[in-house]
């Protein structure tokens, strides 16, 4: 609740509208009130000139004007053109003081009733005396039920545009949100593209430098697969950069969506590991199926990241096998590698790699386990449902 004695903010505005309608109830109903009563009617500018600070202390001004009214009862002076500042004080804090501070000016406005009532019109008849009890209360019931009115309305309004602001402000965070996820799956690309042409390129340079001496033709078609190797994954990178860059990036068409790799791009893949020399056995069982691209691209991206652990640590002369197994409810995603991968000891830190596998089949709906397999060797394993969950990204 506001302190009564806190100043409301109250516009520049207003402010010089207060100024102006106290100055004016002033000066018209403040000297006539003088040319009413007398000297008496100087009370009547007490009610009125309060009435600049109607708004950024409504209670003050309200209790205030009334004590007046009580001093002019008091004095037995009678009813005068001052006593406008009564109402419009009621009408005050009906609408801009605290509430409950209301209620109890309306109770004060009914004991002002029958204070009035009792002194200026007990000289008829009590029919008289009720029926102008009646109206003096339905006016200050009036005036008050106006600025409750008012006040409601304003409550009202304020909410809806609270709600609106709040709005805005879920928007501007799910936008802020939904390109923090953008770029972090395109980070995630990055780092596919990069760690498994690098490895390729290692690799390959690896074997080049080996055969330099000995077999020539075979170092000069290991400088080969380097170039193209660091060509693709170079052209590739330098699309997904290119999305990074929102303010220059030109609006899709969205008939012509961003081609991604899928499950149909992996004999290419493989076929690439191979000519970097690893021996790949690739099996495919059931009965294959077009996927989503969501799907097809986490599908891809985890085969690729097994292949590229697999060519840092398995060693030389390992072998390995990609299994994919198209089941009736799920598509089975198995990458095993014989080498010494399973005695590298285990780190604090799963690398990005696993983390990226696991965070795309957690969004396809899925999940992936890595880890030594018994016998020697290291094994991943992927189960990612055909239907997506829903919600997730498409």
């Amino acid at each position: 609740m506001t302190g009564i004695l806190t100043a409301r903010p109250v516009p520049a505005r207003s402010k010089a509208f207060d100024l102006l309608l106290a100055g004016g109830l002033s000066m018209t109903f403040g000297f006539l009130a003088v040319a009413q009563t007398g000297l008496g009617g100087v009370l009547a500018f007490g009610m009125l000139v309060p009435l600049i600070w109607r708004r950024t202390h409504p209670e003050l001004v309200f209790f205030g004007v009334s004590a007046i009214a009580v001093l002019q009862w008091l004095a037995g002076i009678h009813l005068m053109a001052g006593n406008i500042g009564l109402l419009v004080a009621l009408y005050a804090i009906s609408v801009y003081g605290d509430h409950r501070f209301s209620r109890i000016a309306l109770i004060v406005g009914g004991l002002g009733v029958l204070m009035a009532t009792s002194r200026y019109y007990n000289g008829g008849d009590w029919k008289q005396q009720i029926t102008m009890m009646g109206a003096l209360g339905a006016v200050v019931f009036g005036v008050w039920a106006i600025g409750e009115r008012r006040r409601t309305r304003g409550l009202y309004v304020a909410q809806l545009e609270e709600r609106a602001a709040q709005l805005e402000r879920d928007r501007d965070r799910e936008a802020k949100l939904a390109v923090s996820n953008e770029r972090t799956r395109i980070a995630r690309e990055i780092h596919d593209v990069v760690a498994h042409g690098l490895s390729i390129m290692i690799v390959q340079a690896d074997g080049g430098l080996y055969a330099a001496d000995q077999s020539p033709e075979q170092a000069k078609k290991a400088l080969a697969t380097i170039g193209d190797t660091g060509r693709a994954s170079l052209t590739e990178m330098r699309k997904m950069l290119g999305l990074l860059k929102q303010d220059e990036q030109p609006e899709l068409d969205p008939n012509q969506p961003r081609p991604q790799p899928g499950v149909s791009s992996l004999p290419e893949l493989i076929d690439n590991v191979r000519d970097a020399g690893l021996t790949v056995d690739y099996q495919v069982t059931g009965e294959p199926r077009d996927l989503p691209a969501l799907l097809g691209l986490t599908a891809y991206r985890i085969v690729q990241e097994g292949l590229t652990n697999t060519l840092k640590h398995a060693g030389p002369g390992a072998r390995t096998c990609v299994q994919l197994d198209f089941g009736r409810e799920m598509l089975t995603v198995v990458v095993t590698d014989d080498g010494r991968g399973a005695g590298v000891a285990p780190s604090s830190d799963p690398g990005h790699g696993l983390v990226g596998m696991r965070q795309r089949a957690s969004i396809s709906g899925g999940t992936v386990s890595a880890g030594p397999k018994a016998g020697g060797g290291y094994e991943v394993i992927a189960k990612l449902p055909y239907h997506l969950p829903t919600g997730g990204e498409q």
